[in-house]
């Protein structure tokens, strides 16, 4: 497996700039060939739970409290049964001390890394991060304020787009203070099994690392649920050390803007870092707890949601299959296509706004150069399908029409 490991200087795994502010500099003065429409973003368009403004207006006074930074234990007690019920845990996850309320996960995906390298104290003056690439751009960030040395780890479709564990350096991982792994994967879809997560977790405890598995997708599947981290450690049957799992309201609920999640696992880890959240990170509303003690209780909306999504991917299926073959990811909301037929990625994403008015984000954006200067994002443009279905089809029948015309 192509890996990087970049030599130590504080944030060098950060990117100049984020991939939005990328592609607005790509498309500045382009104008687009057609009605424009963006499938950038993966920002939820579906509707929000109908309970939403009643629980918040049940509980505005507490919008004049400061909460606490362990959250309420309503709140913790809704994760963990929630947790329970999806991954039939039968009470592993223990709400006093295995879970904390997130202002959404990416805050937490950041400060989690701080506090793995305080509390393993390896001694190191840079412990590494390890990060998959493509990422989520936090997880680089978590890097950089935890002053590590940041070790990119290309997420490829010959190993399902998630880090060969087979070609980890043991002395790498020795060094190693926090893991980040998404499943379902952003941006490509794909799912980590359990055998998966099971070798993830031997690792973890064999090189004293924490696993911070990123699992905010975890709802937006297709047909199977995908397995979490946290069943596969209930199967090992030794407990959750090493394990944190994020996730939040964000997908699951369509509450992106709410900013509330969670961290749920090791419960050694997590109240030690609660004590340092105390000093530095910003707590969850109490109203926002009380949203999501009802949506984590409730899974007609997931359901309708689900169904939403399914719709559009059944149509990118349709529309999109006959030229490119199967594109249906196992779970999440993106599309992750190979365009290498037709271009690099930068070239093509511009070409379909020129002319189409379709606004798609270019992979490499999503990833880093490699120290051979390959990018694994370069042959790939990333498409969410979070428009209404109408919308959403027409962007994908101009997209094959593009397709189909430049073969």
């Amino acid at each position: 497996m192509n890996q990087t490991s970049f030599a130590y200087r504080r944030g060098a795994a950060l990117p100049s700039s984020n991939p939005f502010q990328r592609l607005a500099a790509l498309l500045a003065g382009v104008e687009p060939g057609m009605p424009p429409i963006a499938l950038t973003i993966g920002e939820p368009r579906h509707a929000m739970p109908a309970f939403l403004g009643q629980v918040l207006a049940d509980n505005l006074a507490d919008f004049s409290r400061y909460p606490a930074i362990n959250g309420t234990p309503e709140f913790r007690q809704a994760v963990a049964s929630w947790l329970d019920r999806r991954y039939n845990l039968e009470g592993l996850v223990d709400p006093e001390n295995g879970v904390l309320p997130l202002n959404g996960s990416r805050e937490g995906l950041t400060f989690g890394a701080i506090a793995a390298r305080d509390q393993l104290n390896k001694g190191l003056d840079h412990p590494v991060v390890t990060l998959p690439n493509p990422f989520y751009q936090t997880y680089a960030a978590a890097a950089h304020v935890a002053d590590a040395e940041a070790v990119l780890l290309d997420a490829v479709p010959g190993h399902h787009f998630l880090p060969d564990l087979d070609s980890l350096d043991p002395d790498l991982l020795d060094r190693c203070v926090a893991f980040y792994v998404a499943s379902p994967t952003n941006p490509e879809g794909s799912v980590a099994s359990l055998e998966y997560w099971t070798r993830l977790i031997k690792l973890a405890r064999q090189h004293r690392f924490f696993l911070f598995a990123d699992e905010c997708y975890s709802e937006l599947y297709r047909t199977t649920p995908p397995p979490g981290i946290l069943e596969a450690a209930k199967a090992l049957g030794e407990g959750l050390s090493n394990i944190v799992v994020l996730n939040s309201l964000s997908k699951r609920s369509n509450l992106a803007g709410l900013r509330c999640g969670f961290a749920a696992g090791d419960p050694d880890f997590l109240p030690k870092w609660a004590s340092f959240r105390g000093l530095a990170a910003p707590q969850v509303p109490m109203p926002h707890q009380a949203v999501a003690v009802r949506a984590y209780g409730d899974e007609d909306h997931v359901i309708e949601n689900r169904r939403l999504y399914n719709e559009k991917f059944e149509a990118a299926e349709k529309i999109l299959g006959p030229i490119l073959g199967k594109v249906t990811p196992d779970a999440g909301f993106f599309l992750w296509l190979d365009i290498s037929k037709w271009g690099d990625a930068v070239s093509v994403t511009r070409s379909l706004w020129e002319e189409k008015g379709v606004k798609v984000l270019p992979g490499s954006y999503l990833a880093s150069d490699q120290s051979d200067g390959s990018n694994p994002g370069r042959t790939y443009i990333r498409v969410g399908l979070v428009a209404p279905y109408d919308e959403t089809v027409t962007a994908l029948e101009r997209l094959a029409d593009w397709l189909g015309g430049a073969a």
